[in-house]
C-alpha cells in the first residue's frame, strides 16, 4: 500500500502523509544512486577483459564510459521538462528498472554498439533519477533536515566512488566481466524491490515543460549559482582525472602507499558529503564557500609542492572532504532558494555537473600534453577558486 504526499506548510514539520517510515524510504534512494553510480564506474575496472573479449582496443572500450557521459548531458533536463505530473514513486522505480535492464544489456551484449545502447540508457537512468532526487526526499523529510536527508542519497555516490572500481576488480578476475554486470543488474533489481515497498505516494505540483526549466536557468540567482557549480566541477574534474600520472611523479611513492592515498581520498570524500548535510542545514554560506576553497586550496597545493609525500597525503584529505561535499552543498543551496523549482533545478545541476566533468577532463588533459601535470593542476585550483568568489556572492534564502 502506498499514501499521498503534499508539501506541508510548515517547513519544520513532516510532509502531512508520508509513509511511516520516511527516512527509511531516503535510504532506498541512497540504495538506487548507489547501484546507479556503481554501474557508471564498473568498466573502469574492467576495460582490459572488455576489449580482450569484444576484439578492441582499450581506448575503444572506454568509450562505454563517455557514452554513459553524454546521454547524460542530455538525459537529466529532457526527463525534467518532459515529465507530466505523474507519481514520482513509478517514475523513480522506472528508472532503477531502466538501469537493470541497461546492465542486462551490456552483460550480454555481443558487439560493441549495442554495450553502448546500454550503456546509454544507464546515463538516462542515473541522470534522471538524480535530477529528481532532491524533489522527491523534500516530500519525505522536514525543510530542516533536507541537507542530511541528502547526505544520505549522496552517500551512494561515496560509496560507489570508493568501492565500484576495486571490487568490479575483483569480481572480475574470478567471475569474468559479465557475471559483474549481470551481479549490478541483480543488486538493481533488490534495491527496485526495497523502492516499490518503502516509498509512498508522490504527487508534484511543480509545472513541467521547457518553459520553467528555461525560467529556472535565467533566474539571476540561480544562473550564479550554476556558474560556480560549473567553476568549481570543472577544476575538479581538471585535476581529479590526473590524480594518478601527479601521484606517480611523487619521490618515494609505490604501489602500496598509492592505494593509501586514494584511500584517503575516497575516505575523507565520505566524511565531507557527511559533514556537507549536516553544515548546510545550519551554516551554508560558510559552506558554499568552504568547499571550493578546499578543492582550490588543495589543487595548487598539488601544482606547487606535489614531489612531496606529507604534502600530497594532507592534501589529498583535504581535497576528498571538499569534492565528497559537492554534491549535498549544491542541493542544499538549491532548496533553499528556490523550493519551488527542485526538479527543473535538478535537472540544470545534472546537466551543469555531467558537462562540467567532460569540460574539465579535456581542459586537464590539453595541460598535461601541451605543459605539464603540474599546470593544470593549478589551473584546476584557479578555477574552483574563481568558483568560491561566485558563490560567496549568491543569494541563501
Amino acid at each position: 500500500m502506498s499514501t499521498q504526499v503534499t508539501t506541508a506548510p510548515d517547513p519544520t514539520a513532516a510532509p502531512a502523509g508520508v509513509a511511516r517510515r520516511p527516512w527509511w524510504a531516503v535510504v532506498t534512494l541512497g540504495l538506487g544512486i548507489l547501484t546507479l553510480v556503481t554501474s557508471e564506474f564498473l568498466p573502469s575496472s574492467l576495460l582490459s577483459p572488455i576489449a580482450a573479449d569484444l576484439g578492441i582496443s582499450d581506448g575503444t572500450a572506454g568509450q562505454l564510459v563517455t557514452a554513459t557521459a553524454v546521454a547524460g548531458i542530455l538525459a537529466g533536463p529532457v526527463i525534467v521538462a518532459s515529465l507530466p505530473p505523474v507519481d514520482r514513486r513509478l517514475v523513480m522505480v522506472a528508472l532503477t528498472a531502466l538501469s537493470v535492464g541497461s546492465n542486462v544489456v551490456v552483460a550480454l551484449a555481443p558487439s560493441l554498439p549495442l554495450m553502448l545502447a546500454g550503456r546509454a540508457l544507464l546515463g538516462v537512468a542515473l541522470s534522471g533519477f538524480w535530477a529528481l532526487s532532491l524533489s522527491v526526499v523534500s516530500r519525505l523529510v522536514p525543510a530542516q533536515r533536507l541537507g542530511r536527508a541528502m547526505t544520505i542519497v549522496n552517500t551512494g555516490v561515496s560509496l560507489a566512488t570508493v568501492a565500484a572500481i576495486p571490487v568490479g576488480a575483483f569480481l572480475g578476475e574470478r567471475a569474468g566481466w559479465r557475471a559483474v554486470f549481470l551481479g549490478a543488474a541483480a543488486v538493481g533489481v533488490l534495491t527496485l524491490v526495497l523502492q516499490l515497498t518503502a516509498l509512498p505516494r508522490i504527487l508534484v505540483d511543480e509545472r513541467s515543460g521547457l518553459r520553467p526549466l528555461l525560467d529556472t536557468l535565467r533566474t539571476p540567482a540561480l544562473a550564479l549559482g550554476f556558474v560556480g557549480l560549473a567553476l568549481l566541477v570543472t577544476g575538479n574534474f581538471a585535476a581529479f582525472t590526473y590524480l594518478r600520472p601527479m601521484l606517480d611523479g611523487v619521490g618515494g611513492m609505490n604501489a602500496g602507499l598509492l592505494a593509501v592515498v586514494l584511500a584517503a581520498y575516497g575516505v575523507a570524500s565520505f566524511a565531507g558529503n557527511v559533514v556537507a548535510g549536516v553544515v548546510g542545514d545550519r551554516r551554508l554560506r560558510a559552506l558554499l564557500v568552504a568547499v571550493p576553497l578546499a578543492v582550490a586550496a588543495s589543487t595548487a597545493a598539488l601544482g606547487i609542492a606535489g614531489d612531496s609525500l606529507l604534502v600530497v597525503v594532507g592534501t589529498v584529505v583535504l581535497w576528498g572532504l571538499g569534492a565528497g561535499a559537492i554534491p549535498t552543498m549544491i542541493q542544499t543551496w538549491l532548496a533553499r532558494v528556490a523550493p519551488d523549482r527542485l526538479e527543473s533545478g535538478g535537472g540544470l545541476i545534472v546537466a551543469t555537473f555531467q558537462t562540467s566533468i567532460a569540460l574539465g577532463a579535456a581542459l586537464g588533459g590539453l595541460l598535461v600534453d601541451a605543459f605539464d601535470v603540474d599546470l593544470a593542476f593549478l589551473v584546476a585550483g584557479l578555477a574552483a577558486g574563481l568558483g568560491a568568489l561566485v558563490f560567496s556572492r549568491v543569494r541563501t534564502g
